[in-house]
């Protein structure tokens, strides 16, 4: 019963179409117990009867916590993310503790210096989602817990995890004022090349697409600045770095 009154409160929801790509729809009239089918109309003009994910209200589309959405599934998830990045050019979005970071294959001019000492000493919240909001919550756990702390970046091939690993190194350099340390991310990097040649591999959707974990290790002196880092590697996909498989197309 609470869902056909939701329906009734708000007439705006998502329809997938043929080939599962949401689309926006209004209910043109409301449901009501013993109704078999609901009257759609779609932007495009056409009609369906199907019980579609509700829509959230406009005032919250955009939101940069994907939480405080009042429905939160695929089609609003993808919403909220296309509004910020197409329309707002926004690659962040929190969900939770959780940053949601939409590539956008090109710099940005959202890294600089002034920026990092923007978000130092924030709570994380306080400012726009950011790579450097997450870094800083880590760097700030780790010395007022004096504990470990981790970062796990997760995503396709292609999705920007080496840079987000770089960014977050950057951060932690500066904010320690490690001094001469503070390039560390790039002597970590460096190593690159030799790992890649060996782990990486050209799939459909990536030239050079990574086949194995990487694990970056940061050492911290009392002072929690930076004095060392090491890479370890983890679940290499033998299979797809020693053969090539074959062309069904040729």
């Amino acid at each position: 019963m609470a869902l056909l009154e939701l329906y009734t409160k708000y007439n705006r929801v998502w329809i997938p179409d043929a080939e599962d790509v949401w689309k926006s729809a209004e209910i043109l009239k409301d449901f009501t117990p013993g109704d078999r089918f609901l009257q759609l109309h779609l932007d495009d003009g056409t009609g369906d009867g199907r019980l579609p994910p509700l829509r959230n209200p406009d005032i919250l589309v955009g939101e940069n916590d994907l939480t405080a959405l009042s429905y939160l599934h695929e089609p609003a998830v993808l919403h909220n993310l296309r509004v910020r990045f197409v329309d707002s050019k926004i690659i962040y979005t929190y969900c939770g503790i959780i940053l949601v970071a939409v590539n956008p294959y090109k710099q940005l001019p959202i890294y600089g210096d002034a920026v990092i000492h923007a978000y130092s000493g924030q709570n994380m919240g306080d400012l726009d989602p950011h790579i450097f909001a997450v870094a800083e919550e880590a760097y700030k756990q780790m010395a007022r817990n004096n504990r470990n702390q981790s970062i796990i970046v997760s995503g396709e091939s292609g999705a920007g995890k080496t840079v987000s690993a770089r960014y977050a190194m950057r951060y932690f350099a500066m904010v320690s004022k490690s001094g001469s340390n503070k390039h560390v991310e790039d002597k970590v990097l460096a190593s690159n090349p030799v790992t890649e040649a060996i782990g990486n591999a050209k799939t459909t959707r990536n030239d050079n697409s990574s086949r194995f974990g990487k694990y970056t290790e940061i050492s911290f002196d009392k002072r929690y600045q930076i004095i060392g880092a090491n890479m370890r590697t983890y679940l290499l996909e033998k299979s797809r770095v020693v053969f090539q498989v074959m062309n069904l197309s040729e």
